[in-house]
């Protein structure tokens, strides 16, 4: 397994962002549209792995070009790969996969929510707005937070 993943979100043009991900292996450059909400999505599908779901997607439009994360969880271990599709509506199989490493939930949520930290504090909520096209997904981020920590500290333990 992994020690680690590293993952940047960086708003570009108004609208786009570049998203890199890197681990000790292996690193990727994908790009993101707000035609979709992306990083309400890949929030949301992160935090309904920590919760338990055992397998979930999430998908970055760059029009037409298309990013889609699969993501596989058996006990605490994730398996992630991430597919570069031509077309958004692509089966998988028709995508090269560009990127793919096994880490731990923890690590993995730590990761995603340490991103969108970073993302907050280097644009600001307002900024990102005026940027990406859309509000910052604080609320998404914030229950993806939530659940981590309960992950990590259940109850009567």
């Amino acid at each position: 397994m992994t020690t680690g993943m590293r993952i940047t979100w960086v708003l570009e043009a108004h609208g786009w962002a570049d998203c890199t991900l890197e681990d000790q292996h292996t690193k990727a450059e994908l790009t993101a549209s707000y035609i979709t909400s992306a990083p309400e999505e890949f929030l949301t599908a992160v935090a309904r792995l920590v919760a338990g779901e055992t397998e979930t997607r999430v998908q970055f439009d760059a029009e037409p070009t298309a990013y889609r994360w699969v993501f596989y969880r058996e006990g605490d271990d994730i398996w992630i790969r991430v597919l570069e599709l031509r077309d958004g509506g692509d089966h998988d199989k028709e995508g090269s996969e560009i990127w793919s490493s096994q880490l731990g939930i923890d690590q993995l949520a730590r990761a995603v929510i340490r991103c969108f930290d970073e993302v907050a504090q280097t644009y600001g909520e307002s900024a990102y707005r005026g940027k990406w096209g859309d509000h910052f997904p604080r609320t998404e981020l914030e229950a993806l937070r939530r659940l981590w920590l309960t992950h990590q500290h259940p109850q009567g333990t």
